[in-house]
């Protein structure tokens, strides 16, 4: 047994005043004489031994009593694992302030439950000891050890944060801040609601950093998130109604019933529905957007549940062109009915280009390019077509009659194609058409026996490409593919086996058929454009660059809390832009290079990985870690203070002391009382 303050037991001296007080404690008597007092005389006798016992163990109780109440001001303790006490302590407190410690405890949230455990931590340790207050915010000036009082102050100020931290970088940044003491016990604490997609460490080996565990958990597992939101189309035209389609996720045990999803969309806040959706499952809604002007859009979807709320909204953004610009590239004049498709759309913008004239830095400029029966195929063509298609656009190619085979091929090739094969003069019909693919998925209400469908007197012989990212969208009933789709990057390349010339194929006066099909196609690719990014990761915009007045380029991303210079990089016409972590809350911001001057909007969202409420327990992390780190689990402060106390400072017996010195005490008050001398 150890003390912590042993100059105390000199105050043990004062023992001997009870005893001294004992000693010459002497009763002076009166004698009186009478007769016959051999009977008095016994009952004097007997009186005297007894009143001597009962002194003697009052006397034993005060000093027994004043010994405990010594012990106990001097704090005696049995030594615990921290043999090294008396040296500094440098401690590191990580408080879980993601947004999954919004999730109620009894009655209040976990992050307020978590701040008052670390209270309880660093009271528990002396004014000497250096302290680290760590967070998922990973900011500067928590890699500096504070004073006790410091520490304090820092854990007040601890709020909710958008990052979330997986314990081995949180583990990492304990080390580094805890190697600026080197001389002091290094300790560490994590206080979380250790949710199952954070904690990734396994075996903690460590002997160097003693690792203290406390765990917090919610009385109630419920939340209910918005995952995401997606348009079918990438590509949105002028004056259509668009769906847009809600993944809706219930993380929780039971059904979530009577969910309101709200949408706000052009400053009007509208009801889309009430939902109901089964424990552990999603869903996916779909709602109707009217685009009724060009330019930058915002919307936000909303539902209301409680007590975790920060994914109860997703914002998104997404731009319509005032037109759907076309380019046909063709070696004489444009094929009638592909002109009179195009033009008969209001929205689409038709411009045709001679290839020998091809200007390959417009191309940025259209969504689809259509190569219109060109008897040359160069590499160089083909190369700046891929470029093209890689960034999002759309290329159409109806193969002329005359085109050399292997520069047929070798196009192909460059995009990852199946090599075509030998034009075949044999007449062929269309059987099938692929409607679970974008082009022709719901263009037909119903695909009636009696849709007239496109035939071929001569046509090349497509191979299969082997990869995943090409598809027939119409085959021969010979099952060779007719018309075919191979993604590239953001884009696509559409492949016909025939010539668009009515002399080889009747698809381009099929209208029923070949009008949707264009529009479609041209509305495929969607370009780099994103509808929502992630706040935490590291996102990179891109913007169309514009040159102003002087040449100056000075980008500013603004939002509801002000404005900030994102890092930029300038290449050709496009603007690189690198928020990293300058921002911090889910909303909509603006790209300026003038101050009323919007060049382009982006919705930025919380990371959905905190709502998934799935956590491990105290035996789960005993398993993944290991006994190398402690788990202290403590339902209140008081409790808490205890254990921490008994870990850093062994087992406490002054309580003990405390309360012998009180028994010795009312013993002795027993004995005065009710032993009659």
């Amino acid at each position: 047994m150890l003390f912590l303050y042993p100059l105390f037991l000199v105050a043990g001296l004062t023992l001997g005043i009870p005893v001294i007080l004992h000693l010459f404690y002497f009763r002076r008597f009166k004698k009186v004489y009478f007769t016959n007092v051999r009977f008095l005389r016994e009952v004097q006798e007997e009186t005297s031994a007894r009143a001597r016992l009962r002194n003697l163990l009052v006397l034993l109780m005060r000093l027994l009593a004043i010994l405990f109440l010594v012990f106990a001001f001097a704090q005696p303790f049995l030594a615990g694992k921290e043999e090294g006490k008396k040296g500094l302590r440098a401690v590191s407190v990580f408080v879980d302030n993601s947004f999954s410690m919004s999730a109620l405890s009894e009655d209040v949230p976990l992050i307020e439950q978590a701040k008052s455990r670390a209270r309880e931590v660093v009271r528990s340790y002396g004014l000497d000891d250096r302290f680290q207050v760590l967070t998922n915010d990973f900011s500067g000036g928590q890699q500096r050890l504070l004073s006790k009082e410091d520490a304090l102050a820092a854990i007040d100020g601890i709020g909710l944060s958008s990052d979330s931290r997986k314990f081995s970088s949180v583990l990492e940044r304990q080390r580094q801040a805890l190697s600026s003491a080197p001389g002091a016990s290094h300790i560490g604490y994590w206080i979380s609601d250790f949710q199952s997609t954070a904690t990734d460490l396994e075996a903690y080996r460590d002997t160097t950093l003693e690792l203290n565990l406390i765990p917090l958990q919610p009385v109630r597992l419920r939340n209910v998130a918005i995952d995401s939101a997606w348009f079918e189309s990438p590509l949105q035209v002028l004056g259509q109604t668009i769906p847009l389609y809600v993944k809706i996720r219930n993380h929780s045990g039971e059904l979530a019933e009577n969910i309101r999803l709200t949408l706000d969309y052009e400053g009007q806040a509208k009801p889309v529905g009430v939902l109901d959706i089964p424990a552990g499952s999603s869903v996916v809604d779909t709602v109707n957007l009217t685009v009724m002007r060009p330019g930058w859009h915002r919307a936000t979807l909303s539902l209301t549940d409680y007590p975790v709320q920060f994914d109860d909204r997703y914002y998104l953004s997404f731009s319509v062109a005032e037109k759907i610009r076309v380019m046909v590239v063709g070696e004489g004049s444009v094929n009638r009915y592909l002109e009179a498709a195009v033009r008969g759309m209001p929205q689409f913008e038709l411009t045709a280009q001679n290839s020998q004239a091809l200007s390959y830095s417009r191309f940025s400029e259209f969504q689809m390019i259509v190569l219109d029966e060109l008897s040359v195929l160069t590499s160089g063509l083909a190369a700046e077509l891929k470029r093209y298609s890689e960034g999002g656009g759309n290329v159409l190619l109806f193969p002329g009659r005359n085109v050399r085979l292997e520069a047929f091929q070798e196009f192909m090739g460059t995009f990852g194609a199946g090599l075509p094969m030998a034009f075949d003069t044999s007449a062929r019909v269309v059987g099938e058409i692929n409607t679970e693919e974008f082009v022709f998925r719901d263009v037909f209400d119903n695909k009636s026996s009696n849709l007239r469908l496109p035939s071929a007197r001569g046509s090349f012989r497509l191979s299969r490409s082997a990869g995943a990212a090409s598809a027939d969208l119409m085959v021969f009933r010979d099952g060779s593919p007719f018309l075919t789709r191979h993604k590239v990057g953001g884009g696509n390349l559409f492949v016909c086996a025939a010539p668009l010339d009515e002399a080889y194929s009747n698809l381009s006066a099929n209208a029923e058929i070949f009008v949707p099909m264009l529009y479609k196609m041209a509305i495929s690719g969607g370009g780099s454009q994103r509808i929502a990014f992630t706040i935490g990761r590291d996102e990179l915009l891109e913007a169309r660059h514009t040159m102003t007045l002087g040449g100056e380029m000075k980008y500013k991303i603004r939002g509801e809390r002000g404005e900030f210079i994102p890092e930029q990089r300038i290449s050709g016409n496009t603007a690189f832009l690198g928020v990293y972590d300058q921002i911090r809350d889910a909303g909509i911001y603006g790209l300026f290079l003038q101050r009323d001057s919007v060049l382009g909007t982006f919705a930025f969202n919380y990371d959905r990985s905190e709502s998934q409420l799935t956590y491990l327990e105290e035996d789960g992390l005993k398993e993944k870690l290991g006994p190398l780190a402690n788990i202290i689990t403590a339902k209140d402060e008081a409790v808490l203070a205890a254990k921490i106390e008994a870990r850093s400072k062994g087992m406490g017996l002054w309580w003990w002391c405390i309360l012998l010195a009180l028994v010795f005490l009312g013993i002795e008050t027993l004995l005065l009382r009710f032993w009659r001398v």
